[in-house]
């Protein structure tokens, strides 16, 4: 492609490819606040690597000292995998249907990870999906998909390319102009994206973000940015560490629960038992209806989201015991989402007895551990008026001394889900760490918090 070409690309979305930064900003208030009400999406790792059943990119053995890979497929024989993938049961609606019942509400894709292979029809790279035997716009087949069913959508797209060997080298300034190109395409001919997903390897950043961002800004002024572009940049941190630059919208815990934060994050987890993102066989296993569960429920307790990922087949069916676990998850959503779906984490910050979400003038207590015949929390300022379980059973509650004493004649498995109706709207409650202050009501007499 030559650069001609892609000047023209960025030219046409009305960005300069050289000079200062317009005034960093971020997503607007209303994408964000939609965003964090979702609570709860699907991460999609696939691609002509799931031949393999290795991780994506990460099993390409490494052709660029700048880059971080020294997997055990040779090059020559992972960068012609592209040449087989034929995905034929692929079925954009079918993967939304299967994230709808599921209970998940918006979708990101891969459709460029760290192995240079693009999902959509580019005219940036011919390491693309329509030259394999498939010869169909992934991407757009989603896109479409997802628009009709009201689902959200976004894009994982890796700065990084570490089969392209100007990536990082002196001819970076070529690759990052491509880079542009790439993002110019997927967030110009696909309608809506909800999200875009960067990434990170660990090692430097030199993606031009003083003109990637208005770029993405441009294009989608309502899309949500990870930090991840600026990871490996001055000061940038680590993935794990909470930064967000000026222009990147939430952090993103990867393989762990993010802690409790006002600001907005999204822990992306996976639901193979090995931890792997792309397709790992069979034999790969899926992780408990007990661990999935929890990701969600300490994920919405610390005020973030979680991203589950599940990784397709060959052939493009996700495998029957992923879809058969994150249906379990939809189960159980569907009588008590309301708990999940738009609300805030808190106030009680999540601890060894589960986690609380809430939202108007309901505290919703997640308890996945009692502590004895009562689970015990500190008073808050305001008076509880009612409360009820949404698992079965009468529950009781009694505010008194200082303390919050709730009872329960049905502890419901994996979790208890108790609602509390407050005289009062509970987001105008501190957060509270439960832990911090559990050694006091012990010693008071009021039992055992944690």
């Amino acid at each position: 492609m030559k650069i001609s070409i892609i000047t023209v690309l960025l030219a046409a979305a009305g960005v300069a490819l050289i000079g200062n930064a317009e005034t960093p900003y971020k997503a607007k208030p209303e994408a964000v606040e939609r965003w964090r009400d979702w609570r709860f999406g699907m991460f999609i790792h696939w691609g002509p690597v799931s031949f393999t059943e290795k991780e994506i990119s990460w099993s390409r053995a490494n052709t660029n000292p700048q880059c971080p890979n020294k997997g055990p497929t040779p090059a020559d024989v992972y960068d012609n995998l592209y040449k087989k993938f034929s995905p034929v049961k692929f079925d954009a609606k079918e993967w939304i249907a299967i994230a709808k019942a599921a209970g998940m509400k918006y979708m990101v894709l891969t459709v460029k990870h760290c192995d240079g292979f693009l999902l959509w029809d580019s005219k940036v790279s011919d390491y693309n999906i329509m030259h394999t035997p498939f010869k169909r716009d992934v991407a757009a087949e989603l896109a479409k998909a997802c628009h009709e069913a009201g689902m959200g959508l976004g894009w994982y797209y890796s700065p990084m390319d570490w089969k392209d060997p100007d990536c990082r080298n002196a001819k970076n300034a070529t690759f990052v102009k491509r880079m542009q190109a790439e993002l110019t395409e997927l967030l110009s001919n696909y309608g809506n994206v909800d999200v875009l997903w960067f990434d990170c390897d660990g090692r430097s950043a030199p993606w031009d973000q003083a003109t990637t961002y208005p770029l993405v800004r441009k294009l989608q002024p309502d899309i949500m940015i990870t930090e991840r572009l600026d990871i490996g940049a001055p000061g940038g941190g680590h993935h794990n560490a909470g930064f967000i630059g000026p222009w990147a919208d939430f952090h993103t815990p990867e393989q762990k629960i993010g802690g409790y934060d006002s600001r907005p994050w999204e822990s992306c987890m996976t639901v193979s038992r090995r931890g792997q993102w792309a397709w790992g066989g069979h034999k790969d296993g899926v992780k408990t209806f007990e661990q999935c569960l929890n990701m969600l429920i300490q994920c919405a307790g610390g005020n973030g989201n979680v991203l589950l990922n599940v990784g397709p087949m060959p052939d493009g069916a996700i495998a029957t015991e992923q879809v058969d676990r994150i249906k379990e998850m939809g189960a159980w959503l569907a009588k008590h989402g309301e708990s999940i779906y738009g609300t805030r984490g808190g106030p009680f910050k999540p601890g060894k007895f589960g986690a609380s979400t809430r939202k108007g003038n309901t505290i919703y207590l997640l308890i996945q551990n009692w502590p004895g015949e009562t689970l015990e929390l500190p008073d808050i300022p305001a008076k509880i008026t009612g409360s009820s379980a949404l698992t079965g059973g009468k529950v009781t509650v009694k505010q008194v001394d200082g303390a919050i004493s709730v009872s329960a004649t049905d502890r419901a498995k994996p979790v208890t889900v108790i609602a509390l109706t407050l005289d009062k709207p509970v987001m105008e409650l501190e957060p509270v760490d439960v832990r911090r202050i559990s050694k006091s009501l012990a010693t008071s007499g009021k039992g055992v918090v944690f």
